[in-house]
């Protein structure tokens, strides 16, 4: 049957034939024929969906025909999302639906990473030797826990899990890449990792997250794939592909990690570990060398950290002594050595440390020897939760759009990019975006929104508000002062969006005693609570202020009266002495561009749009947004974001009135 997105999506379609209260979406219907056309030609796509478009519908369609149609060269298509809650969206809501009304079959499924599944050949050797392995009797009574949950579960995957079992527990149990036996495992036949990849290899549509598909991507050039090869990939929620992007192409390696991977393998304290087990003196006696070696390393890097700027960035290689390196290679050595002398599964744990070893060395040159060009390297540090000081070794690529062009842009794909906001302009720009990653060529569409912000929302902005730059103790007590106004205007029901966590915290302090008085419940990010957590909360109680921090501001989705008031603190620009927005200001400056106007100001654009979406979800919907920032008004660039937003009134009111 010769189906067109038209006749899924259009009035007369079989959606609106299914669904009683269908309402015809124009933008939805055009989506759709874009990215139809971007399939059926291999070619790159960017789209801006205003929120209400249905942008999952969209793209899903078009995606589902090309793939069940003979004549087309589309046999898989990749969705990729930031995050879970579209994830869920997606397979337990839009594609069984979808699946329901077209006339076509097909397959999705969601496609995990491999540490998300319990080897039950590790499992038997974790029961074996837990004596040997864990410290504390809550791990051994969580492992067995996973023990009987194995028995019965039908995926062996962490989703199927009703908890969280502890990273200790489960890094003895899951699958791992270096440490599977393949065809020579005793229990091959019942893996769920190789069941999971035997689907996933069967699946026309494969929904993962930007992790993994970033993940893939700076695999692939080592023959390591996660992902079976594809023909399309759908970026949704595809603001957020450079930040991920970078976060996957560069490196983080910390004192903690470090300590653990040392620890599974000998902790002399509780005389645990695989080399204990194995009864390896030897290897134990490495081990406590090593400890030694990273002690000193980290404390030369703790006194090169004090003489760095505040920032920690390293703008040159720095000669300091790293002992460990060569330990770990010794390390490595000699675990790979015994391993041979042992029979198949022990020899592949011992083989699996030895590779981890090597790998931890080579990560410890390629940062000391800055190796990598175009890459900013620092050194950052924090507490971890037991209050002891932690020193990570970070880098990260300036500019991901060279690498994204030549792994991903330049592959004969059908590369679809979209979200509700790309574009730094009313009119459409999408220069920024696609400049950030690397995208020369596309066709870009922008689509409005069916909602009638109009008639939705209002934008209301104080007038006489102190500048945060130069008042900034005026400033956040005035922010309080206009919190506390439009909360009590709408009895609760508001989100309080903040671009610091320290602003957060002295707000929180202010508001709680206020709060208190007129009963209301705070739910804050500063205590640390999950997200979804605290949303579930804030549905419950709609008498109720939620402040939270960048990963409030976008993939939240609170539809209806809970939700009538949105307060944005400050205009979301980047921390300018960030090591890495650092470097990449210093790029643009060295190449005779405008910092600010080229790269911070389309950024908090496209941020403050994304803060100003969490109010309105549904056609329903009405509220306000409150932005408190007086640099809105009082500055050229305040129009700009302005005009980038839907078209609202606007509504100044005085600070005193």
């Amino acid at each position: 049957m010769n189906l067109t997105s038209g006749d899924i999506l259009g009035p007369d379609g079989r959606v609106a034939a299914r669904l009683s209260s269908y309402e015809h979406r124009e933008q939805q219907v055009a989506m759709a024929a874009v990215v139809a056309e971007a399939l059926a030609s291999r070619s790159p796509l960017v789209v801006e969906a205003g929120t209400g478009v249905g942008k999952s519908f969209g793209y899903l369609v078009p995606a589902i025909l090309a793939v069940t149609d003979r004549s087309t060269n589309i046999k898989r298509v990749v969705v990729s999302t930031h995050t879970i809650s579209l994830q869920e969206q997606l397979l337990q809501k839009d594609i069984p639906f979808l699946n329901s009304v077209i006339p076509r079959e097909f397959t999705a499924l969601l496609a995990k990473g491999r540490g998300n599944y319990v080897s039950l050949r590790r499992l038997e050797q974790a029961v074996d030797r837990q004596q040997s392995l864990f410290e504390r009797d809550e791990e051994t009574h969580q492992l067995a826990q996973i023990r009987d949950w194995a028995r019965d579960t039908d995926d062996g995957s962490l989703s199927s899990m009703s908890y969280r079992p502890w990273s200790s527990v489960w890094d003895e149990v899951r699958s791992d890449s270096s440490n599977c036996m393949g065809r020579a495992c005793p229990r091959r036949k019942e893996c769920f990792y190789y069941a999971a990849r035997e689907r996933v290899g069967r699946a026309q549509i494969l929904v993962v997250n930007h992790a993994l598909f970033f993940s893939d991507l700076a695999l692939r050039d080592v023959g390591a794939a996660i992902l079976p090869e594809y023909d399309a990939v759908i970026l949704d929620e595809a603001h957020t592909v450079e930040a991920v992007a970078g976060n996957h192409l560069g490196m983080s390696i910390s004192s903690g990690q470090i300590d653990y991977t040392l620890r599974r393998l000998y902790n002399d304290v509780t005389n645990k570990g695989l080399f204990v087990h194995h009864e390896f003196k030897e290897g134990r006696e490495a081990v406590l060398y090593c400890r030694l070696a990273a002690d000193d390393l980290f404390a030369d890097l703790h006194d090169l950290q004090s003489t760095l700027p505040n920032n920690g960035r390293l703008r040159e290689t720095q000669d300091f002594e790293n002992l460990l390196g060569p330990a770990l290679r010794k390390l490595a050595k000699l675990a790979r050595n015994f391993g041979e002398t042992m029979e198949p599964t022990s020899k592949q744990d011992l083989q699996s440390a030895a590779n981890r070893l090597h790998g931890v060395a080579d990560e410890l040159d390629a940062w000391q020897q800055q190796t990598e060009s175009e890459t900013v390297y620092w050194l950052n540090s924090n507490v971890n939760r037991r209050g002891n000081p932690r020193l990570r070794l970070m880098s990260a690529p300036i500019n991901v759009g060279a690498t994204l062009r030549e792994k991903l842009f330049s592959q004969d794909k059908a590369i679809i990019l979209t979200s509700a906001t790309l574009s730094t302009s009313e009119k459409g720009s999408f220069d920024f975006f696609q400049s950030r990653i690397g995208l020369t060529q596309a066709k870009a569409v922008q689509l409005g929104s069916p909602f009638q912000y109009r008639q939705q929302a209002k934008i209301i902005v104080p007038t006489g508000m102190p500048d945060p730059n130069l008042q900034r103790a005026e400033f956040e007590s005035s922010c309080v002062a206009m919190i506390k106004r439009h909360v009590e205007r709408t009895d609760g029901r508001t989100f309080v969006l903040f671009t610091s966590f320290e602003m957060l915290r002295n707000t929180e302090r202010q508001l709680v005693p206020w709060l208190t008085e007129k009963n209301l419940a705070i739910y804050s990010q500063a205590a640390g609570l999950p997200r979804t957590a605290m949303l579930e909360q804030f549905k419950k109680n709609p008498r109720s202020v939620l402040l939270g921090v960048d990963s409030f501001w976008q993939g939240v989705d609170v539809p209806g009266d809970s939700l009538l008031n949105v307060i944005i603190a400050k205009l979301p620009f980047s921390v300018p002495d960030q090591p890495l927005i650092e470097a990449r200001l210093d790029i643009i400056r060295e190449s005779g561009g405008n910092p600010f106007n080229d790269y911070q100001l389309p950024e908090a654009i496209i941020k403050l749009k994304q803060g100003f979406g969490r109010l309105i979800r549904t056609a329903s919907d009405h509220g306000h947004v409150v932005i408190l920032d007086p640099r809105i008004l009082t500055k050229p660039y305040g129009r700009k974001f302005l005009q980038a937003l839907p078209d609202c009134e606007i509504v100044h009111e005085a600070v005193n009135e």
